[in-house]
């Protein structure tokens, strides 16, 4: 095996957990220089994480060294949020991680990205983009990422994983509580108006019963979805966007939204649930064995920070399902405050998504 994850968890950041993480790593691939690794950190490390990148290159060898730092992390292993940890998955063999200077359309890269650094301009530039935001739910905090062992200060990297075929599969893994309806009228962020009827009270009359009778609608846990396509297929095909509600406005029975919506569009109400994101997941994981030639040898996973163990009850059944779909094979990943995949033609920012990526 070339290719293997290292977890080392502490009650302080210190390089020791770095080089323990990366001698784990090196021992179960049987390795003693790797060609590269890919590391993720924990926020207690964000501030100054040159320490750390030191420690790396001392216990690899290597000076190819890609991640960032982010609200938590995981391997096949388990997860860790909340405490001081650092995930490593090491490369021999053919396998490495290449950074790239110019790229093509059909190239695929493993992109990160702190949230200031997320722009228009580089998700339309060539190549597929697949990964992960590196922040926290609110998107703020010293979030670092790094690339050949430093500290990149434009906040973003991408890399080709030599050696190796990628699926890309996208789990947006909600309850949609009604069909798409044309958007008639808006007002910079505001919905005012689906099929001229006040956005809120279509908002409201499609609430589940468990909802209504709550004391506030919770806003955190729905979602517009913006339907890419032919709309009578475009849930369950799962073309669509979701986008977070900021708040319902009684005034003029409005609803904000975190983007702007064009006339004419059509759009749903979807509520987050953990049973609906599982579903979800196990589809895009059937849809994703299904087109293999081989199983993969290594994966990828990046979900967002609100679709973790605290969205599940305490468990991180995304990785769960994952892991037993495929036993004993490496993984990789960190909750993030976004996160990147190709869908539908293009390079896309999601939320509350979970991104995976097999390779073989």
């Amino acid at each position: 095996m070339s290719i293997a994850t290292g977890l080392a968890t502490g009650r302080s950041a210190t390089p020791a957990l770095v080089e323990q993480a990366i001698s784990i790593a090196l021992a179960k691939a049987e390795l003693s220089i790797p060609n590269s690794v890919l590391l993720f950190l924990t926020q207690e490390f964000a501030h100054d994480p040159t320490a750390a990148l030191k420690a790396a290159l001392r216990a690899s060898s290597c000076t190819q060294i890609i991640g960032c730092s982010a609200a938590g992390i995981f391997t096949e292993q388990e997860w860790v949020l909340d405490a001081p940890a650092a995930a490593a998955m090491v490369f021999g063999g053919e396998m490495r991680l290449q950074p790239v200077n110019e790229t093509t359309a059909d190239q695929r890269l493993l992109s990160l990205a702190a949230p200031n650094a997320i722009d228009t301009n580089w998700l339309e530039a060539p190549g597929q983009r697949f990964g992960g935001v590196s922040g926290d739910a609110t998107g703020r905090g010293p979030f670092k990422v790094w690339c050949s062992g430093k500290v990149v200060a434009g906040g973003r990297c991408e890399v080709e994983v030599r050696g190796a075929e990628v699926q890309i599969g996208v789990s947006q893994g909600v309850r949609a509580i009604s069909a798409p309806l044309e958007v008639t009228q808006v007002s910079g962020y505001d919905l005012l108006t689906l099929r001229q009827q006040p956005a809120l009270n279509v908002l409201a009359r499609e609430l589940p019963l468990e909802v209504r009778e709550l004391d506030r609608i919770p806003l955190h846990l729905l979602m517009a979805g913006v339907t890419i396509g032919d709309p009578a297929t475009a849930i369950s095909e799962g073309r669509f966007r979701l986008t977070p509600i900021i708040s319902t406005n009684a005034d003029d029975r409005s609803v904000t939204l975190s983007q702007r919506l064009s006339l004419g569009e059509r759009l749903f109400w979807a509520l987050r649930q953990p049973l609906a994101a599982e579903r979800d997941m196990r589809h895009t994981l059937d849809l994703l064995q299904e087109a293999q030639a081989e199983p993969p040898r290594f994966a990828m996973l990046f979900p967002c920070m609100g679709r973790g163990p605290y969205f599940y009850g305490g468990v991180d059944r995304d990785l769960e399902l994952l892991t037993a779909r495929y036993p004993g094979m490496p993984i990789i990943g960190f909750y993030g405050n976004g996160e990147i995949a190709p869908f539908n033609g293009s390079n896309q920012l999601f939320q509350y998504a979970a991104v995976m990526s097999l390779f073989r």
